[in-house]
Parts: structure tokens; C-alpha cells; sequence
């Protein structure tokens, strides 16, 4: 009987673990797959530079050392495998709304892990303490537009 239920304990944990990783978290796919459709987007952040160099930036300031704490908001990714605050470190991890289908929706690409960002979303990072300069994203979007231009 006890060894019964040690079976039946086992095989329900192994059931449990199997079920979380089908549902993995979503993944970073990078600024590169998203510029196939959104070009112009692509094309203003690299030529702008604040956040497609924003690790680069960081390594070579003169002002503080640099170290594993900058790369909360110097990285997508918070490593320096991905060298900038890439589309996905405002938008969330894309490998789950990245299809045309899904993006074309806004409502399935929200539900798929899409983040519209908002002026909190800037604060994540801009939050006027230390070195990291407040911003309004009303002005950053427009100052965005502007250099489209």
C-alpha cells in the first residue's frame, strides 16, 4: 500500500514537472527579426542610438564604473549578450507574438505577452535617481518621430 501511494506520488510530480515545461516562458528573439516588419521603427532606433548602443554607452563612461548592476537597464536581456535595450526590452520577450497573425491583432499580440509601453514602462529604467535621467514618453515619442524625418 505505502508503496503504491510513493508511486502514485511520484508519477503525479513527474506529471507536474512535464506540464510546466510545455508552458516555457516566453523568449527573447531579437531587435533583428522584429525589423522585417517594422524597419522604420528599426532603422530610427540604430540611427538615434540612446538605446541601440545603450551597453556601449555604458562601458565607456568615464563617470562610474561599469559592472553587472548597469546591465539592468543597459541590456535587453540584463547580459551583455545582447548589447542595447533592444525592441523586446520594452516591448517584453517576443517569442510568443512574433507572427504576422498574432501581430496583426492587437488584442491577440497584448494577450500573447506584447507590451504597449507606457510612462511606468520608462520608469522601469528613467527614474530620475542617480544617473538615470527622467523621461516623459510623450516627449521621447515625439523626439523619436522627429528623427525619422
Amino acid at each position: 500500500m505505502k508503496r503504491t501511494l510513493k508511486v502514485m506520488a511520484i508519477s503525479i510530480g513527474l506529471v507536474g514537472i512535464f506540464a510546466l515545461s510545455a508552458e516555457a516562458a516566453p523568449t527573447y528573439i531579437g531587435a533583428a527579426k522584429c525589423k522585417m516588419c517594422h524597419k522604420l521603427q528599426f532603422d530610427t532606433w540604430t540611427s538615434i542610438g540612446t538605446h541601440s548602443k545603450a551597453l556601449e554607452i555604458a562601458k565607456a563612461s568615464d563617470k562610474r564604473k561599469f559592472d553587472a548592476t548597469c546591465l539592468t537597464c543597459h541590456s535587453t536581456n540584463k547580459s551583455e549578450t545582447v548589447t542595447g535595450v533592444e525592441c523586446e526590452g520594452c516591448h517584453g520577450p517576443g517569442s510568443d507574438y512574433k507572427t504576422i497573425p498574432v501581430m496583426k491583432d492587437r488584442t491577440k499580440s497584448a494577450a500573447a505577452g506584447l507590451t504597449i509601453p507606457t510612462q511606468a514602462t520608462c520608469v522601469g529604467c528613467h527614474d530620475s535617481k542617480d544617473h538615470h535621467k527622467a523621461v516623459d514618453i510623450k516627449t521621447a515619442v515625439v523626439h523619436e518621430h522627429k528623427a525619422k524625418k
